[in-house]
């Protein structure tokens, strides 16, 4: 029997969730001829989900995501399409399904931190959105062990329904790059090696205030000289951050280097020294996977997914200390013999990540929930 699958895709072009996305719909065409796939994408969303084969049709679906608008619209356009499943690709799900479902809860940072969110309304939807997700949902699909076990320690929810499914990481991250290309990149980038590398949005929980405190602290205490490069689109942050910078003494060593083509975050990566990502909390963390894979050392938190995705592979950190964190940078800025260990127990452990698996597993749960009495 042919099914016919509804994907929301609306969000393609956030880093996180976006980055799932594409991979999503990429790993599932490799593996899934007869079935068909209705993959809504917003008005800029088909070029950056790129080709795939013809039992994917893209459709546009213009209702902004976390809306009001969205609760009826999707309703509407998921009736109209006869879909059989409807794969909510974040914790939303419209006012009506009118099929099964199965949706994807990467975190439940709203939960945990509240005040990240713009306002008491906003910390409301997510928080009535997340319980009927959980309700109405026929499978739930988590990124880590940790992202099942906060949601069955803040919802009432049957654990049988849910499931870590991890995510993957990129081909692209896996292929490294001759000297000379790489030398490339760095000319075309205007950036000079050896450096740090910090990959993240502006967001509360990535804690970029605390990492350039660190690293100025570290770049006192320890003796090398390297400057701090930050990636991520952030340009109603840059001013904070360049204004931390200035404080600290240290603004001529931090480079914003704002939003980048993806194409050039391999070549991003390896040309890094030391790879710093010790945010509050993740339903994941894909830039440590990355960073492993590309053959950097890493630097993140013992907490979350972190803690799940880097114990024993990564130097592990308590995100809010910054002496100890100060105390990890200068450690593996001046131990080569260290930086060594963790780029190998990093390679071997960003080869247990595959979105082929991912796609895999997530069409298994799609025939599951379709084939259930």
């Amino acid at each position: 029997m042919t099914y016919r699958i509804a994907i929301d895709a609306r969000k393609i072009r956030d880093f996180g969730i976006g980055t799932y996305i594409r991979n999503l719909c990429h790993g599932l065409a490799k593996l899934d001829e007869d079935n068909r796939y209705l993959v809504l994408v917003g008005a800029t969303g088909k070029e950056a989900l790129g080709p795939l084969p013809e039992n994917f049709e893209l459709i546009t679906a213009n209702a902004p995501v976390y809306s009001l608008r969205e609760q009826v619209t999707l309703s509407w356009r998921l009736y109209r399409l006869g879909a059989d499943l409807y794969h909510a690709t974040h914790y939303v799900l419209p006012a009506v399904v009118p099929c099964r479902a199965v949706v994807t809860i990467h975190d439940i940072i709203h939960v945990l931190y509240p005040e990240f969110l713009p306002s008491r309304l906003a910390f409301f939807y997510a928080q009535r959105m997340m319980r009927r997700s959980l309700a109405r949902g026929d499978r739930i699909i988590t990124v880590s062990k940790n992202s099942r076990s906060d949601l069955l320690r803040y919802y009432d929810v049957d654990e049988s329904r849910i499931e870590a499914v991890y995510n993957g990481v990129e081909d692209l991250y896996h292929q490294h790059l001759e000297a000379v290309d790489l030398d490339r990149w760095m000319q075309q980038l205007d950036l000079e090696r050896p450096y740090l590398l910090f990959v993240g949005n502006p967001k509360p929980h990535k804690n970029l205030d605390n990492v350039i405190r660190a690293y100025a602290k570290a770049r006192e205490t320890h003796d090398f000289d390297a400057p701090l490069v930050c990636v991520g689109s952030r340009p109603e942050a840059d001013f904070k951050i360049r204004q931390r910078a200035e404080q600290l003494g240290i603004s001529a060593d931090v480079r914003l280097l704002g939003h980048v083509a993806q194409e050039a975050l391999p070549a991003i990566y390896q040309g890094a020294t030391l790879f710093l990502y010790p945010t509050l909390y993740e339903g994941f963390g894909l830039p440590v996977v990355e960073a492993m894979a590309s053959g950097v050392p890493v630097i993140t938190s013992n907490t979350s997914a972190l803690e799940e995705i880097g114990q024993g592979y990564a130097h592990l950190v308590d995100p809010l200390d910054i002496d100890a964190m100060a105390q990890a940078i200068g450690h593996c800025m001046t131990d080569a013999d260290h930086r060594q260990a963790l780029i190998e127990m990093g390679l071997k452990r960003a080869r247990e990540f595959s979105w082929q698996r991912t796609a895999r597993r997530t069409l298994e749960i799609y025939l599951e929930v379709l084939e259930a009495k």
